[in-house]
């Protein structure tokens, strides 16, 4: 059984779920963003009950079939993001189509309905935390995260994240620098 969970989007959601349902003896076949699969139909009461342990960490269990949509348009975004570091061959939204199998325009103009903002705007904003954690972690240049976030050059990058958060990528480093206090000046 296919159980769809909402707001499910990092590896730590899916390990909330995990002890939610081992919680509750519950053996999953797979846990993965997004979606929950189980080898026996739930009833309505283990459902309630998972919903509770979960709502804890934000999440929650869709079972209308508009908030599934969602979600599925949500999970394709977030590995459009976050787990494809390659250069990807078509654009996000022929790719969306072919792995939902429905039409862009209706898929683009179902989540502006819903979500009351687009799914561009909602890749923008994904891109935007993914660019602050890279940023963060220090661990790439802004080139590096420019080319695996996909953008064209470091200059859209950085006119993106600045129309986003006010500041240049490079202001936001350096107050994320200035913040961090060495040992030997506490």
């Amino acid at each position: 059984m296919k159980i769809y969970v909402k707001n499910m989007a990092c590896e730590s959601c899916k390990l909330v779920v995990k002890e939610a349902l081992e919680e509750l003896d519950i053996s999953p076949v797979k846990v993965e963003l997004g979606e929950i699969e189980t080898k026996e139909a739930l009833s309505a009461e283990e459902k309630k009950q998972l919903n509770r342990k979960i709502k804890k960490a934000g999440l929650e269990l869709l079972e209308k079939r508009q908030g599934v949509l969602i979600e599925k348009i949500r999970k394709a975004a977030i590995n459009y993001v976050y787990h494809s570091d390659e250069k990807p061959t078509m654009k996000f939204s022929a790719l969306l189509s072919k792995e939902l199998n429905l039409n862009y325009t209706y898929l683009a103009n179902f989540f502006s309905e819903v979500e009351a903002s687009t799914i561009e705007q909602f890749i923008i904003a994904l891109k935007i935390e993914r660019i602050k954690e890279l940023i963060i972690f220090g661990e790439d240049t802004f080139s590096e995260i420019a080319h695996k976030l996909h953008y064209s050059s470091v200059a859209h990058l950085s006119t993106q994240f600045k129309k986003a958060t006010g500041l240049t990528p490079s202001h936001f480093k350096a107050l994320k620098e200035k913040r961090r206090i060495t040992i030997q000046d506490i």
